[in-house]
């Protein structure tokens, strides 16, 4: 297991599909959004089917690595605009780890052509996701998914012409 420490060197890259039995692994890892390798097979969720959505373009997502272990990830849906899954590993929270994934994978789906995104997060303001995207302008949609999770959407602002 990782242990984290500050002189530790965080490298971001494009994921691969060979990255995704350790974002699987992970995600069962994390502090408010854990969500285990057997749970995520129930809902049909594996290794290969995240491999071969990230080896089609259909999940556009980017890693954080430290001496080449996965240390958090983000991934959209390039046909929905939907941000699906932001995980950091408890012990890297607080470095602006997944504020620099997320901004990477809204970047690129809006290169893709979406102008408005969507997640699902906890309704609970005491969860760190509560404030974690609203802060970053994320607004919420009044709607709930099937998970109970609520709707928050991101418009990017339109630029004035110079």
């Amino acid at each position: 297991m990782i242990e984290g420490n500050a002189m530790q060197m965080l490298d971001y890259r494009a994921a691969v599909s060979a990255d995704a039995e350790e974002c699987v692994e992970l995600r069962g890892r994390t502090r408010e959004n854990a969500i285990s390798a057997s749970t995520l097979a129930s809902l049909g969720i594996t290794a290969t089917t995240w491999g071969s959505s990230i080896e089609t373009g259909q999940l556009p997502g980017r890693v954080c690595t430290v001496n080449s272990q996965i240390v958090a990830y983000c991934f959209g849906d390039s046909g929905t605009g939907e941000i699906v899954v932001l995980a950091v590993l408890p012990q890297y929270e607080g470095r602006g780890i997944g504020k620099a994934l997320l901004s990477s994978v809204m970047e690129e789906l809006r290169k893709l052509g979406h102008k408005r995104l969507f997640l699902g997060c906890s309704s609970n303001s005491a969860h760190r996701s509560y404030g974690f995207y609203r802060h970053l302008g994320w607004r919420p949609t009044g709607q709930f998914d099937d998970n109970d999770d609520e709707v928050l959407e991101y418009r990017w602002q339109r630029r004035e012409p110079d």
